[in-house]
């Protein structure tokens, strides 16, 4: 959840932002000062295309975007107050700390005098004070990506926009740099738009988490609404793993559906933007099903039988692979995820029984290519 102290008035707006090369769709979301807002999404999907209108690199054909309520889309990006981290803004290996951040300040209209002080302040809080005069080649490759994160926050922006910032660094380097990050945003303040395709990185660094797809914002949510609440399958299959199983919605009970599988069995769900009578996917995620190795008929009301095909022992978690269904039906399959350490009872290859509350799993409308 965003903190509670965060101001309700947003820093960044984009109002109706298109652009056709790289296609972007009438892109409407708010930033607020002190925010970590991430944007994910397929490969294309539009990510670095928005951050790069906003940092004034390229134009949106039509809409408007502002910075503190002031329209910058005549600004230059120099002169917008933003930070950036860009790949294709590389650090200058030849060339002293001291002087790549340096660099970004003069551009930005400071004098050669007044890059001093902000310039080590920068280096001081990535932690490379006393290394100014160094090369930035001689950085080890963490080092270098904190050095991009010291140039970006130089000068104290009001925005910062962080493209793929960890990329090419080893898990435990990256790992570190996610804990360095959301540190330091908190503690400056600053609002922050970043863009990545890890989506554990994505849970753990941001108040909020938007979703694109073909250059539309799918949902735009706190990392438990999306990962709790998806709008649709494509949202739901794109944010963490989740089962889905191909159904009919045969009708509509209180507030829950009631879907006959593909594969057989009648199941409950909440209903999302399926509609009724019509085809659906049934999502539920893997950590939320129950396995038990007895007949469906003594685990419980909602109980599908099944068949246990392995157990894979993943470090932190043990992943369990069944298949559900009637028989003469096509069986569908399932994952289970269950933390390691705990037990998982007399379980081996064979019958087992799955279950789920209803209210855990939601019923979409089918999305191509899922």
């Amino acid at each position: 959840m965003m903190p509670a102290a965060l101001p309700a008035q947003p820093i960044l707006r984009l109002r109706q932002v298109t652009r056709s090369q790289p296609a972007l769709r009438d892109l409407s979301f708010d930033v607020a000062a002190g925010e970590m807002l991430t944007l994910m999404g397929p490969a294309g999907a539009g990510q670095s295309a928005i951050l790069r209108l906003i940092a004034g690199y390229d134009r949106p054909d039509s809409g408007e975007i502002l910075l503190a309520d002031r329209p910058i889309l005549r600004t230059p990006p120099q002169r917008r107050g933003i930070g950036v981290v860009f790949a294709d803004q590389p650090i200058l290996p030849q060339v002293t700390l001291a002087a790549n951040i340096a660099a970004t300040l003069r551009a930005a209209g400071l004098g050669r005098g007044e890059v001093v002080a902000p310039a080590a302040q920068a280096l001081e809080l990535l932690g490379l004070a006393g290394q100014e005069d160094r090369r930035a080649a001689q950085l080890s490759p963490i080092d270098q990506a904190r050095l991009a994160l010291a140039r970006a926050i130089a000068g104290t922006p009001s925005l910062v926009l962080l493209d793929e910032p960890f990329a090419g660094l080893d898990r435990a380097s990256r790992s570190a740099l996610q804990g360095e990050l959301r540190a330091l945003q908190r503690k400056l303040g600053v609002a922050m738009i970043h863009v990545t395709h890890d989506e554990t990185e994505a849970l753990l660094l941001s108040d909020r988490i938007g979703v694109l797809a073909k250059g539309g914002l799918r949902q735009i949510g706190t990392p438990a609404e999306l990962y709790d609440s998806p709008q649709d399958a494509f949202v739901a299959r794109f944010l963490g793993e989740n089962n889905l199983l191909r159904g009919r919605i045969e009708d509509i009970v209180d507030d829950l559906a009631r879907i006959r599988l593909e594969c057989g069995p009648v199941v409950e769900a909440r209903l999302a933007d399926a509609l009724p009578g019509q085809s659906c996917l049934v999502a539920i995620r893997p950590e939320r099903v129950a396995v038990a190795s007895v007949p469906a008929e003594e685990m419980g009301d909602g109980a599908l039988p099944a068949t246990l095909i392995e157990t894979l022992f993943l470090g932190d978690h043990l992943r369990l692979r069944l298949q559900v269904g009637q028989p003469g039906r096509k069986p569908a399959e399932m994952l289970v995820k269950r933390p390691a350490g705990v037990p998982v009872g007399s379980l081996k290859p064979g019958q087992a029984s799955v279950a789920w509350q209803p209210y855990q799993a939601w019923a979409f409308a089918p999305v191509p290519g899922l």
